[in-house]
C-alpha cells in the first residue's frame, strides 16, 4: 500500500511566519479578480481523458499538463482565500503552494476500465471531505480572527487546512484527472 509521501499526488504549502492584517481582513475582496480569472477557464479535461484511456490507452502530456497547471493555479488561489498564503494568486509561478503529480505509464499502470467507476469509488472520500470542509469553514474563522489579532495563522490549524486540501487533491488526482488506480489514504498527511 502506497503511504501518503509517495503517493502520486502531492501537495505542500510553506508554513508563513507572519501575515498581513490588512490584506487578510479584505481577502474577499482582494480575490475577485483571480476568482473570475479562474472561473473564466475550462475546468477539467476529464471526459476527453477518460475516452483517450478507455478506447486508445493514451494520456497526451498535453492534456496532462494542462490539467496539472489548471489544478496548480487552483490550489494557489484556494490557499490564497483560506488564508494560508498572502502572495495573489500567481497564474504561472509555483510560488509558495508545491504540487507535484506524476505522468502515468497508461498502458503499464492504468486500467482502462476504472475511469468508469472511480467517480463511484470516491464517494467514501467525497462522504468525508463533505464533513471535512465545515471543519475548514470553522478553521477559516478562527485562523482570520488570529491573523487580525496576531498576524500569525495557527500552526495547528495551518496544517489541518493545507491537510483537507492534501487529501481532496489526492482524490481529485484519482477520480478526476484520472492519474493513478492506487486508491488515496484517508489521511492529511
Amino acid at each position: 500500500m502506497e503511504t501518503p509521501n509517495t503517493y502520486p499526488v502531492r501537495l505542500n504549502i510553506n508554513y508563513p511566519e507572519k501575515l498581513d492584517k490588512l490584506s487578510s481582513f479584505f481577502r474577499i475582496f482582494y480575490a475577485i479578480p483571480i476568482v473570475i480569472v479562474l472561473s473564466c477557464i475550462p475546468e477539467s479535461l476529464f471526459p476527453a481523458v477518460l475516452l483517450m484511456i478507455l478506447f486508445r490507452r493514451k494520456y497526451p502530456k498535453w492534456w496532462f499538463d494542462w490539467n496539472l497547471e489548471l489544478l496548480k493555479f487552483s490550489y494557489r488561489v484556494g490557499a490564497y482565500l483560506l488564508l494560508l498564503r498572502d502572495e495573489y494568486p500567481s497564474t504561472d509561478e509555483e510560488q509558495a503552494v508545491h504540487l507535484e503529480i506524476d505522468y502515468p505509464d497508461v498502458k503499464e499502470d492504468l486500467n482502462r476500465w476504472l475511469p468508469l467507476v472511480k467517480w463511484l469509488l470516491a464517494l467514501p472520500h467525497y462522504i468525508i471531505l463533505s464533513l471535512l470542509y465545515i471543519a475548514v469553514l470553522v478553521c477559516w474563522i478562527i485562523a482570520w480572527f488570529s491573523i487580525l489579532f496576531t498576524g500569525r495563522y495557527p500552526k495547528s490549524i495551518f496544517e489541518f487546512v493545507a491537510g483537507v486540501l492534501r487529501w481532496e487533491v489526492r482524490v481529485v488526482g484519482y477520480a478526476v484527472m484520472l492519474i493513478t488506480d492506487q486508491y488515496p489514504p484517508f489521511s492529511t498527511r
